[in-house]
């Protein structure tokens, strides 16, 4: 089994006191039951329109404080929880996109909670969680085109040794490290804030985790906290 040691910047917990996140490590097996996905997603979707999660407004609204505090325009670029949750409100579903990212963005939906799906074998070196310079680069796509550009000065982002894996912390993802159901080494993180219960997020962990091994059967997750005031 690979292995995956995320790292936060010290000055991260400056802007989120409290941040703490899940990193899952996944040794993929072969995808033979996608259809977990749609029906994972299906019921999320339903239970977004439901209210079924107590602490849903706060916790996305404590992300948007936080988005505010580096700089970023949370109504503009929020946080991707918060882009999915008014999606499913404003249409009461959200479209297929992969089987592995209709996994991971029923779990982020279901608990309130931004989720990153990475192909970690694209990685340079390890991820890491820090306050950009403004001069890295970004692969992302602009008019159907590859492109490349930089964050802005003090933007939070994650990043490996080569560049920017994503930008504004969670808002957008880049090209290079994109997820598919073709990857063999998978890497997600789950990122909370205090008002999101503990327990909610070992909880949306174990989700993530069982509709991975019943996608892949066969497949070896592990999973580890990281961030402050751990137990």
């Amino acid at each position: 089994m690979f292995a995956v040691t995320p790292s936060i910047a010290p000055e991260i917990f400056a802007i989120a006191p409290g941040f703490r996140a899940l990193s899952v490590v996944v040794q993929a097996a072969p995808l033979t039951a996608p259809a977990v996905a749609d029906r994972l997603l299906a019921t999320a979707c339903q239970s977004v329109v439901a209210g079924d999660i107590p602490w849903a407004e706060a916790h996305l609204a404590d992300w948007s404080e936080v988005f505010k505090k580096f700089g970023a325009k949370p109504k503009r670029t929020p946080c991707s929880a918060e882009a999915l949750h008014k999606r499913v409100l404003r249409d009461g579903q959200l479209p297929s996109i992969d089987p592995l990212v209709d996994l991971y963005n029923a779990v982020s939906i279901r608990y309130a909670v931004p989720v990153g799906g990475e192909n970690i074998a694209a990685y340079v070196g390890q991820p890491r969680l820090t306050i950009a310079e403004g001069s890295e680069q970004f692969d992302t796509v602009k008019d159907g085109q590859p492109a490349l550009e930089s964050p802005d000065a003090g933007e939070v982002v994650w990043r490996d040794d080569r560049g920017v894996t994503c930008r504004r912390w969670n808002w957008r993802q880049g090209v290079r490290t994109r997820l598919g159901a073709e990857a063999t080494q998978m890497w997600f993180i789950l990122e909370s804030l205090p008002s999101m219960p503990l327990d909610a997020l070992l909880a949306a962990g174990d989700e993530l985790t069982r509709g991975l091994t019943l996608m892949m059967p066969g497949a070896t997750v592990h999973s580890n906290l990281i961030g402050a005031e751990l137990p």
